[in-house]
């Protein structure tokens, strides 16, 4: 999301940093994953301007993020196989940030949607509902750049 390592590396420090400071107000028996996110996210919101965050983040090359295997085909997996990595990444940088924050978490990361709900402080419906738009946008946006390149040719 911050399109280099070097400031992704600081954020997770800073990150680090306020939760051993605040840990006192972490709760026993509560999700300590979505606690962690929660600064990370306020961390990461409080260092950009409002116009930093409406801006595009380059992400890095597919090489940096390792292939989840799917237990059996879904229609992304098959979108994805089928019109190349470069497309998918392409398409998921055009989303808004709170749409690519939730496809991310899910798609990459694995949080279930109630893992989500708590790191972004939203409904549970709100997640569906941002996750099947992000998926919907990434569809129609690889598909526009197939027939591009098709036309192209």
């Amino acid at each position: 999301m911050l399109g280099s390592l070097h400031e992704a590396e600081d954020l997770v420090q800073e990150t680090y940093l306020k939760a051993l400071r605040s840990f006192a107000s972490f709760q026993s028996g509560t999700n300590f994953r979505a606690w962690m996110f929660k600064i990370l996210k306020n961390t990461f919101l409080s260092s950009c301007s409002t116009f930093e965050r409406r801006m595009t983040v380059a992400m890095d090359s597919e090489e940096d993020f390792p292939a989840l295997p799917a237990t059996h085909p879904t229609p992304e997996s098959l979108l994805i196989e089928r019109s190349g990595v470069e497309a998918v990444q392409y398409a998921i940088e055009q989303l808004p940030v709170i749409f690519r924050e939730v496809i991310l978490l899910c798609d990459v990361e694995g949080a279930s949607y109630r893992e989500i709900a708590e790191m972004l402080s939203i409904p549970i419906g709100t997640v569906m509902s941002r996750l099947a738009r992000a998926r919907k946008a990434i569809r129609e946006t690889v598909r526009s750049e197939e027939i591009f390149h098709e036309a192209a040719l």
